[in-house]
């Protein structure tokens, strides 16, 4: 069966809508750090490693604390594969993307009402559901995979590519780091523009993100 997601010109692949992708990736991030408990919600990496630690001391409610935004990373890439799944059997206005997107609006909505405090965990929960959906549902862009909420793998795919490039002469691997490394430029600009605006508006922040995503829904019904 083919995807919609595998058409050439489909715009949820585009640099422009990467961009904004990116750039709520690098401010969530930001977010959760500055504003809710110095947790970076986008990747879970971190939150595992504190998990371990805290079974190591026998420390059970810290570690509860941690096993929350994981089975939320879980969830979410679960909500998507079922979106997508049943979204491509039949013809629609709208791409199962923006159904994605639709989601991370509401949920990002609703934490922008949370205040920050004792509720840091559900805001937490909340953002780490959303960054899961918006990793499975957006991992091509322009071609290449790559990652909008975390920048592991494209910082390995940028120094990749230039290594191969500078030692065979190759402009088209050069050129493929270039794109990596815009991506992760574009989430350090999200995590900067973050810093500023949580720093000045705390937990109603996060409403900038709902307006970069309204941008990003609206782009996908272009046809390029």
């Amino acid at each position: 069966m083919k995807y919609l997601d595998s058409t050439p010109h489909q715009p949820s692949e585009s640099l422009l809508l990467g961009f904004l992708l990116s750039c709520v990736g690098g401010f969530l991030d930001a977010y959760t750090y500055i504003s809710r408990d110095h947790v970076f919600a986008n990747a879970q990496t971190g939150n595992i490693v504190l998990l371990g630690i805290n079974i190591m001391h026998q420390n059970w409610k810290s570690a509860s604390y941690y096993l929350l935004p994981i089975f939320a990373f879980i969830f979410g890439i679960l909500i998507v594969e079922m979106i997508k799944n049943h979204h491509i059997q039949r013809e629609s206005l709208i791409h199962w993307r923006q159904i994605v997107i639709a989601i991370e609006i509401i949920f990002l909505l609703i934490v922008a009402y949370i205040p920050v405090g004792p509720e840091n965990a559900i805001a937490n929960v909340m953002i780490s559901f959303v960054c899961s959906m918006q990793v499975e549902s957006f991992r091509t862009i322009n071609g290449k995979s790559t990652s909008t909420t975390m920048c592991t793998g494209n910082l390995r795919n940028a120094s990749e590519q230039l290594y191969y490039g500078l030692r065979h002469k190759e402009m088209d691997s050069i050129k493929k780091s270039f794109h990596y490394f815009f991506f992760i430029l574009s989430f350090l600009f999200g995590a900067i523009v973050g810093s500023y605006i949580t720093l000045h508006f705390m937990e109603k922040s996060v409403l900038l993100t709902c307006a970069m995503l309204t941008v990003a829904f609206i782009l996908m019904f272009k046809k390029k």
